[in-house]
């Protein structure tokens, strides 16, 4: 949470930050989800993604704000490193539909892509400025090496 004038600042890579604000009481609140979801069919779980959104509501309704004033923005979700998974893309979906889950409308989003960014949340006025953070973006991890040929020697081991 801010103060009415304050700014929250955090960069972003496949993490997802939801700026959420009440535009009447002049209130706002960013979160920083780094994996809104853990485990796989039947064992997934989006505890850490439900209890990052609860909490900045939560902290918002106590500070003035009424739920069914608040507007969010999103970002976030890169793809950092090809060849591995997708983490950008989960953590933004899962923001996306509790959203609309949740009734609280969407009215900016900026997620996917490959590089990070800088945003900075003007809480209470709701203004989002964002920085894509060229060369961010981490290369492919390189191939592996070839295995090394055991060096010829004796009958010597050692352990």
């Amino acid at each position: 949470m801010s103060e009415p004038d304050g700014i929250i600042t955090t960069i972003l890579g496949s993490c997802v930050a939801t700026c959420i604000w009440d535009p009447v009481a002049g209130v706002g609140g960013m979160n920083h989800i780094l994996v809104a979801q853990s485990g796989s069919g039947a064992s997934r779980n989006d505890f850490a993604g439900v209890n990052a959104m609860e909490l900045v509501i939560n902290g918002l309704i106590r500070r003035g704000a009424k739920r069914e004033n608040l507007q969010a923005k999103v970002f976030g979700g890169a793809k950092m490193i090809e060849g591995l998974s997708d983490i950008g893309q989960v953590n933004g979906v899962f923001v996306v539909e509790y959203l609309e889950r949740e009734n609280i409308p969407c009215v900016g989003k900026s997620l996917g892509g490959t590089l990070a960014r800088q945003i900075r949340f003007y809480a209470g006025e709701g203004r989002v400025l964002q920085k894509s953070i060229a060369g961010a973006a981490v290369p492919p991890p390189p191939p592996p090496r070839p295995k090394a040929e055991p060096a010829g020697g004796n009958d010597l081991e050692l352990f």
